[in-house]
């Protein structure tokens, strides 16, 4: 109030984008991490990308391929979003 700007004025353009800031790398890991654990859902019964290269391995018994595919998939999406993680961090920290 101080500055003459209202509570929501002081909200969108001091406060949010510096919790943005501090949030950003905390979150971005557990995106991460998520993704990482999403194949121990398939011990659940959750049918996904691992089960998938499980039935294909069983039906041609290849099951090195099948899995090497996953991990290169799951490699594949963790490296292209810390990339992006990483661009937005830096974006962020040019911001102050």
């Amino acid at each position: 109030r101080n500055l003459g700007a209202g509570p929501m004025y002081t909200f969108w353009h001091i406060v949010l984008p510096q919790a943005v800031r501090v949030a950003v790398p905390g979150l971005s890991n557990n995106f991460v991490d998520i993704i990482k654990q999403s194949s121990l859902a398939f011990t659940l019964g959750v049918t996904e990308i691992m089960a998938v290269a499980k039935m294909e391995g069983s039906t041609n018994l290849r099951f090195l391929e099948s899995f090497t595919a996953v991990m290169i998939v799951y490699w594949l999406i963790v490296t292209v979003f810390n990339y992006l993680q990483k661009l937005l961090e830096r974006w962020l920290s040019r911001m102050y």
